[in-house]
């Protein structure tokens, strides 16, 4: 068993934190697993309830366990993750993965474009959209709470776009209105999940989410998409790397 060091410049609860790592990463903690209860790791490493709490609520935090109330603490599943060096498709991430998408449709109607979403698709303020709202789920678990406006004048059939819980958006743009996304802009920022979309996730209220927003183009850097998703960051991460 490893030990801590009280002499090392480390913080008592970040060594404790990366042994807890260590054991997940080595399986002996599973997904699903149990770990031992602050009690017994306070006498297994022989530290305060401090440094136990502040290492659990760390990882807890970051995603690495969950705690069920009168329960204990728990391993989480690892997280989906995507690197952001080039064009992705949510879909095609969890098949490569193993994992099964699964779209939900929760609203579709055409409405009139608000200034924000006006500019990000080149159209005039009020020029009708379709507004496609979704829950998407890898292997029945929501992950993202993702809506997404399309300009009228390029998508102008709402009963098309009701197929899109059993086919991916972007193929029924490509097959039904011509329409290929090629590339896309997305930033992100850490927001807090708010009430009404903690339910939808299943999570709680003020859980970490990254907002993503993306505007997709076609071929001729024409904007065919504004989206705007909330991101489960217990469940999902996104790298890139630097050359």
């Amino acid at each position: 068993m490893k030990v801590l060091d009280s002499t090392s410049f480390v913080p008592l609860y970040h060594q404790l934190k990366e042994i807890i790592i260590e054991n997940i990463e080595n399986n002996i903690w599973k997904p699903g697993d149990k770990i031992p209860s602050e009690h017994q790791l306070r006498e297994q490493y022989n530290v305060s309830r401090n440094t136990v709490k502040k290492a659990i609520e760390d990882l807890v935090q970051e995603g690495t366990l969950y705690r069920v109330q009168g329960t204990g603490t728990f391993v989480n599943k690892p997280k989906i993750e995507q690197s952001l060096s080039g064009f992705y498709s949510f879909s095609q991430v969890l098949k490569d993965k193993g994992l099964r998408p699964k779209d939900i449709l929760l609203e579709l109607e055409q409405v009139k474009a608000p200034q924000k979403i006006a500019s990000a698709l080149q159209i005039n303020k009020d020029e009708e959209v379709i507004m496609l709202k979704r829950l998407r789920c890898a292997n029945d678990e929501p992950i993202i709470l993702e809506t997404s406006y399309l300009p009228v004048n390029r998508v102008d059939d709402l009963e098309k776009m009701k197929l899109v819980g059993k086919t991916p958006l972007y193929d029924i743009l490509a097959n039904d209105f011509n329409v290929v996304v090629s590339s896309a802009k997305e930033t992100f920022e850490p927001v807090l999940i708010l009430e009404h979309e903690a339910s939808q996730l299943n999570v709680h209220e003020g859980s970490p989410a990254l907002l993503l927003e993306r505007i997709a183009y076609d071929s001729m850097r024409r904007p065919v998409e504004y989206c705007k998703s909330i991101v489960r960051g217990d469940r999902c991460r996104f790298y890139t790397e630097l050359i």
